[in-house]
């Protein structure tokens, strides 16, 4: 089977869509905010359990993460990782918004101790869908979310709040997003009070929006070189990401992948 074939195989075993009457909860209070691991300063890419070992760990700890994203997901950090992209290697940001948005669907990992630090509501934009996203892009104005992966950057006060900054490392997916503004920060409409009033959560022009009561220790956990990975089924991108390939250490950062528009 050809790569492209079996990305567009994958796809459609990942495209099913966990239905939800109303909000799910998030991570229960007493295991939010946990600390952010130590920073792995000198080594960009320290050994870490095998993928086989960490993906049933992981996905059992965390409800609703699909072990074939999270093995995604991985792929694309342990790439970065051996291209020096990422500074904190060890932490993992997942979202997967081929579910709905009244589901958790962020997810914060420590690959060292295999815990999951947060799972979380998360919003997508507004022209990317209503509950369910479905369409993507890299186009300034257009209000969508973008797909792939990111490292974060800076955190910082906006017209949001305390807000995180993403750089996207695929050409033509979302090495807009400085540009585009995008970020992860906190929003009112990322509450169970906005699904159970709309059947969905509010929508942001095209930010990773978290609930504000999480926002700080989320942004705080994964500041400053964290890869978060951001997952649909595309079939062009699953195709065509240089992070889901083979891993050149010497290649342009996703520049194999055509635009998402």
């Amino acid at each position: 089977m050809s790569r492209r074939a079996a990305a567009r195989a994958l796809g459609a075993v990942l495209v099913s869509v966990l239905a939800a009457a109303a909000c799910a909860p998030g991570r229960p209070p007493d295991r939010l905010g946990s600390p952010a691991p130590a920073r792995a300063a000198h080594d960009p890419a320290p050994a870490l359990a095998p993928d086989f070992e960490l993906v049933p760990a992981l996905a059992g700890a965390a409800s609703g993460l699909r072990p074939p994203v999270l093995q995604l997901a991985l792929r694309a950090r342990a790439c970065a990782a051996r291209r020096g992209l990422v500074a904190r290697p060890t932490l993992l940001g997942v979202i997967d918004y081929s579910l709905p948005s009244v589901a958790p669907r962020l997810w914060v990992l420590d690959l060292a101790t295999r815990r999951v630090l947060f799972e979380e509501l998360v919003a997508h934009g507004r022209e990317t869908g209503d509950d369910l996203a479905l369409h993507f892009s890299n186009v300034p104005g257009s209000r969508r979310s973008s797909l792939g992966l990111f490292v974060t950057e800076e955190a910082y006060v906006g017209r949001n709040g305390y807000s995180l900054r993403l750089r996207g490392l695929e050409d033509g997916v979302n090495h807009r997003a400085r540009e585009r503004a995008i970020v992860m920060h906190g929003a009112p409409y990322v509450s169970a009070a906005t699904c159970a009033s709309f059947g969905r959560l509010g929508r942001s022009w095209g930010c990773p929006a978290v609930a504000p009561e999480v926002a700080a220790a989320v942004i705080d956990t994964l500041k400053d070189g964290a890869p978060l990975f951001v997952y649909y089924p595309d079939g062009r991108w699953l195709a065509a990401s240089s992070f889901l390939g083979p891993c050149d250490e010497g290649a342009r950062p996703g520049g194999r992948a055509a635009a998402l528009r």
